[in-house]
């Protein structure tokens, strides 16, 4: 995993940079603001770390100038003086943490730990979206070369396989439901219902793992972006699958998510 440490005191560089080396992290070193922002448009690193006092631009501007290159972009910043709004301006910047110095090398291993996972979690949920969108798409592709064939069947059996198919566009079909990803929201029949990124995103790693049941430290895993016990992860979970199943009752009585005590949950049949 390639790193991008900020740091205008070449001892605090040296020694955060050996640390993170030690395990295993390729890093790369600047000593201010704007050679981070000009490093970090010609290079791809998983995260970066940087003091937020440094001479010319301030960690606080490369923070937000990293993230309008890329919203996703895992920054963690690190000062001596802390202050309430330095805080929460890193925060409301969209900084992945807040580091106050001095610090163990240890602390910062383990909040660049927790960022790379979060990066990674970030990661393969673009990729499942990316291969349901895929599926759909050549879904479509294979319906066109049917309806484009003379002697495509008209009849009413030949409706009906119509009526099955995904709705076109961003759309994801999954049984009674459209999904529309880039609305957070799904719809049975005439009916549209909102969805929080966290309902969103654990409707769809069930429905992409349909096939077997789920355990809530995975779901926690991979839709919460972090790691947690079984017992734990179920106290996190629950209330998201409580209110998921609310709204689906919401567009019609759909009962489509199924707990399997002691062990997590599983996406129902999903029927047309």
């Amino acid at each position: 995993m390639r790193l991008l440490l900020v740091d205008d005191d070449g001892v605090n560089r040296y020694t955060v940079s050996k640390a993170l080396q030690r395990v295993g992290y390729l890093v790369t070193e600047v000593d201010s603001g704007e050679a981070a922002l000009e490093r970090y448009d010609i290079s791809d690193f998983d995260l970066v770390l940087s003091e937020i006092d440094l001479p010319g631009i301030s960690g606080i501007e490369v923070l937000k100038g990293i993230k309008q290159q890329s919203p996703d972009a895992m920054v963690i910043l690190m000062t001596e003086a802390a202050q309430l709004d330095m805080a929460l301006q890193a925060l409301r910047f969209g900084a992945r943490d807040f580091l106050i110095k001095p610090c163990s090398s240890e602390d910062i291993q383990e909040s660049v730990e927790r960022g790379i996972e979060n990066a990674r979690s970030l990661t393969r949920r673009r990729r499942l979206l990316d291969t349901l969108e895929r599926t759909v798409a050549e879904l479509l592709r294979e319906v066109s070369e049917i309806e484009d064939t003379a002697d495509f069947d008209f009849t009413p059996g030949g409706a009906a396989i119509r009526e099955r198919m995904p709705p076109r566009g961003n759309t994801i079909s999954l049984g009674p439901l459209s999904v529309l990803p880039g609305k957070y929201q799904i719809e049975s029949a005439d009916q549209s219902i909102g969805l929080t990124p966290t309902e969103f995103d654990l409707l769809l790693y069930l429905a992409a793992h349909r096939s077997r049941v789920v355990s809530c430290h995975e779901l926690v895993r991979e839709v919460r972006g972090y790691h947690a016990e079984e017992a734990e992860a179920r106290e996190v979970i629950r209330p998201h699958v409580s209110n998921l199943r609310r709204k689906l009752r919401r567009l019609g009585d759909i009962e489509l998510i199924v707990n399997v005590r002691g062990i997590g949950y599983r996406l129902g049949e999903l029927s047309e």
